[in-house]
């Protein structure tokens, strides 16, 4: 191990329970130990992940909010006598690990509950509502402190919450806190005055409007977190250690207007100063540690980082918070080891937070170890199948209700969360598979294949690995994105795959192969519109292939459009944006948390958007735009960029011995490129 990691495998301890090293494998959703939005249970696919991982030297596991009560049907955790046993079984078995785990319990989402379309109906149908209220009670999911507008829904409005229900969610911490302390849990932590779910909405002065003992002084805004931990505490005794979720600053303008980094706003959430005060008097109340980052979900981007947030993203305003407090407190939020150890050497926090990272690789740790860096399969922080809740203009959470029932899976490593349904199984028969195409989907089929015994041969016809996704890596934000074509290549140099460059192929039947995969991606869309041979394609300028000048109009808002754009700004370029949609990124599956964070920079930047319009000619130095009005802009440019998407691309229809993988067979993601690659690899 690099001497530089050191710090990170130091003991610790959290009241009087040791902690082997400084990894904390943060809670997400849909890992809860006790179910996600089923039914309480004691879920066997969460607790294997854990087991897994626990096995490859992580120090302490929080899994994924438990809520008190169950979304479907109303039970409360505590009622579930048989789900405690099962769960006392099971610590007997992960101790023998060496490592810790602490159950994350919730009182609820409030506003930030990501309604869909059809649960907006129930909320806005009182008659349905109350018919569904038995089985899924929507209004109780989504109380909140004070009457507020949804995050998803702004025209949705949520009830208050009741004083005799926040007794009976108190009452609800204690009571299952102690059940867990019964069944060898470590600790509980206590979700959260975090990321503006309920808690934290009972803590801002924005989202908290109460008249009552709940409300208006800064006591009274965290009544409600203290007397959680004391129940729990009266109930496990002092000793029983308490981690509390927290968001540092909520780095919050207005309702769903969240604030960049560097940006000079008025925070309407928990400011640095506020911050400095909660947390020694969440501290002197009974919290054993602080869990922390910063943001709420009208700021989501801070707490679930996508790629254009910086690295460490949260580390200066955690340690500042430290300062003010004597109980550990461990930093989430795009944290690298390197940096993560020196400011654990440094004093400046006790521990380093990491989610998705163990999603797309469980043995991360053990390879840091090994000294295997190389190894590490990057998280790249796309969202793609962790967390997809989609949201934009005149649409709810637009998310599969496969992925509103699971969660917590990954776009690079679909095994993650759902080991049955995708397994590397050795081949029945071997067999020789010609894989044609070296971008992501080729580049995955052919070492699931090889992994499987077949005899596997690559033809790329450019002189390098990659694909597409080496235009899609070019930005300099995409650092993780560059560091995963690298991770592909040395996968399959370890691989007994032959690799073919400078070779394309134009009749697969040709080939002296049992299964041809036919991987040759997609070929940009193209318009009509007069002039557009003046056009740029995006992936022309993404490879560098085409300069640009200073005034760059994006046809296409969609996420490559809007990368694009977000690339151009921070190259010193004056970009603006045309987008036929009502708004930008209008596509399921891309997160909120990416989404909104462009959206929030090109308002904060005031870089110029013209939506429900479309281009209606390029000239030589402007672009001629009608918008939804019927009016024609002249935008000055000096360069028009085309990014209206993609079509397949196929070098040859599928057959029996033809597979199609990746865009060739569907444009989509990276998370369908890379399942669509696993199915095709284990069914040879």
């Amino acid at each position: 191990m690099d001497k530089k990691y050191e710090a990170l495998f130091t003991p610790w301890k959290i009241r009087d329970v040791e902690i082997k090293n400084r990894i904390v494998l943060c809670p997400m959703g849909g890992t809860s130990l006790f179910g996600w939005m089923e039914p309480n249970h004691f879920d066997k696919e969460a607790a294997n992940f854990f087991m897994q991982r626990a096995k490859q030297n992580v120090g302490l596991i929080i899994p994924g909010i438990a809520p008190l009560r169950d979304t479907i049907g109303g039970r409360w955790l505590y009622q579930n006598k048989k789900m405690f046993a099962q769960l006392k079984e099971y610590m007997t078995e992960l101790h023998k690990t060496g490592a810790k785990l602490f159950v994350q319990l919730t009182a609820g989402f409030g506003r930030s509950f990501a309604i869909t379309d059809a649960l907006k109906i129930l909320l806005t149908n009182k008659t349905l509502g109350k018919i569904a209220k038995p089985i899924i009670d929507a209004e109780y999911l989504c109380a909140s402190p004070s009457e507020l507008p949804s995050r998803w829904a702004e025209d949705v409005m949520c009830r208050a919450v009741t004083v005799d229900e926040i007794r009976q969610m108190v009452y609800a911490f204690g009571e299952t806190a102690r059940l867990c302390k019964e069944a060898g849990v470590d600790g509980v932590e206590v979700h959260a005055v975090h990321e503006g779910y309920l808690l934290d909405q009972f803590t801002l002065k924005y989202t908290n409007r109460r008249k009552d003992e709940y409300g208006g002084s800064f006591e009274n805004r965290y009544r409600f977190p203290v007397e959680v931990v004391r129940e729990i505490k009266s109930r496990c005794g002092e000793d029983y250690p308490v981690s509390l979720r927290y968001s540092v600053i909520s780095k919050t303008k207005d309702f769903c207007v969240g604030a960049i980094p560097g940006e000079e706003y008025v925070e309407v959430g928990r400011d640095m100063e506020e911050s400095e005060k909660a947390a020694k008097y969440l501290q002197d109340a009974g919290y054993d540690m602080l869990n922390a980052d910063n943001g709420t979900y009208d700021a989501w981007y801070w707490a679930h980082p996508p790629a254009y947030m910086p690295l460490n993203c949260n580390l200066d305003d955690v340690a500042h918070i430290k300062k003010f407090v004597d109980i550990p407190v461990v930093c989430a939020g795009r944290m690298e080891p390197d940096t993560a150890s020196q400011a654990i050497a440094d004093g400046r926090i006790d521990g380093m937070g990491v989610a998705r990272q163990f999603l797309t690789d469980p043995e991360w740790v053990t390879k840091l170890i090994e000294g295997r860096e190389e190894d590490i399969q990057p998280c790249i922080c796309c969202h793609n199948a962790c967390f997809a809740m989609a949201h934009y203009k005149g649409v709810a959470n637009d998310e599969a209700f496969d992925d509103v029932s699971h969660m917590a899976r990954c776009a690079l490593n679909p095994r993650t969360m759902q080991e049955k349904k995708f397994e590397i199984k050795p081949a029945k028969k071997v067999r020789k598979v010609a894989v044609i195409g070296g971008g992501i989907g080729g580049m995955e089929t052919a070492r699931i294949a090889a992994m499987r015994g077949h005899k596997v041969t690559l033809y790329e016809k450019s002189d390098r690995l990659g694909g597409v996704f080496i235009a899609a890596a070019a930005p300099d934000f995409k650092e993780k994105d560059k560091r995963l074509i690298e991770w592909y290549k040395r996968q399959l140099s370890k691989l007994p795959v032959e690799i073919k460059f400078g070779t394309e192929i134009k009749d697969p039947a040709a080939l002296d192969a049992d299964v041809v995969v036919v991987a040759t991606g997609a070929k940009p869309r193209r318009l009509n519109t007069p002039g557009i041979d003046k056009a740029i394609e995006a992936i022309d300028y993404l490879e560098g292939k085409k300069p640009v000048g200073d005034n760059v109009v994006v046809i296409g808002g969609g996420l490559t459009g809007c990368e694009i754009a977000y690339d151009l700004y921070n190259k010193g370029k004056h970009p603006v944006i045309v987008e036929m949609k009502n708004d930008l990124i209008a596509v399921r599956g891309v997160c909120l948390a990416n989404s909104s964070y462009l959206r929030d920079f090109f308002n904060a930047k005031k870089v110029p958007v013209y939506l429900e319009s479309k281009v209606e000619e390029i000239g030589d130095k402007e672009v001629k735009v009608k918008g939804a009005d019927g009016k024609i802009v002249r935008i000055p440019a000096d360069s028009v960029i085309v990014s209206v998407g993609y079509v397949p691309d196929p070098l040859a229809p599928a057959s029996r011995k033809v597979k199609l993988v990746g865009d060739a067979d569907g444009v989509g993601n990276l998370r369908t490129v890379v399942w669509r690659a696993w199915k095709v690899a284990e069914s040879i």
